[in-house]
């Protein structure tokens, strides 16, 4: 049950802010929210299953302390992506105006949507040191409880949770995960792996530094217009 409710809760805190959340909140004010819900469970399902397999062999052919490593970083790598945000551009907004049903649309949008995402990603990292099944479910049902939030805040509230707080809070825990499953790895794989970290975490936050001055360009650039 530990990796049930640890996939649960990394994946739950994964999609806050995501783009997919965004889209949830968006087809929320367009559609039934059970038909929405309903949409993204099967979504989830389909994407999370391969997300788990995948994660599985990895952890077949990987040491132990190069799993630990190696998916720590890349919750260090999802504490600064979730730090950075999504802002879902207006031509995504408007995918959804095709001639499909709506729990079709709202499938085939997230199947679409959550391949290469962080909540993909997450899962595979957390399959790698995880039995499969606990981290399919537990994976699927956070994403699932997280969109569920945002078809609420979509249909009922009509405005948004503050994302901001939320996404520095996600991400502190992304941080605190990640930096002690690297500790964990290169403490017995050598110096080499420190320096690898060092390395790999310096080139985390250059990158989220560019891509924060670059989306703060673009913001200017389209207000000024």
């Amino acid at each position: 049950m530990e990796a049930f409710w640890l996939s649960l809760g990394m994946i739950f805190l994964a999609e806050l802010g995501d783009k997919t959340q965004l889209v949830a909140m968006t087809l929320a004010a367009r559609f039934n929210a059970r038909t929405v819900l309903a949409g993204i469970f099967v979504a989830t399902l389909l994407v999370h299953v391969f997300s788990a397999l995948i994660g599985g062999a990895m952890g077949k052919l990987l040491p132990a302390d190069w799993i630990s490593f190696l998916a720590g970083t890349a919750f260090v790598f999802f504490g600064f992506w979730t730090l950075r945000g999504d802002i879902l551009k207006e031509e995504e907004k408007g995918r959804h105006k095709i001639s499909l049903s709506p729990f079709w649309l709202v499938t085939l949008t997230f199947f679409l949507a959550e391949l290469g995402d962080k909540t993909m990603l997450g899962t595979i990292a957390l399959a790698t040191s995880h039995p499969f099944m606990p981290v399919w479910l537990g994976s699927t049902l956070g994403m699932v409880l997280s969109d569920g939030l945002a078809i609420l805040v979509g249909q009922v509230m009509g405005a948004r949770l503050p994302e901001r707080a939320i996404a520095i809070g996600a991400a502190v825990v992304f941080f605190g995960f990640g930096l002690s499953g690297m500790a964990s790895g290169a403490s017995k794989l050598g110096t080499a792996a420190w320096i690898t970290g060092v390395v790999l975490l310096a080139g985390c936050l250059l990158a989220f530094l560019y891509l924060s001055r670059k989306g703060r360009d673009q913001v200017k650039v389209v207000d000024n217009r």
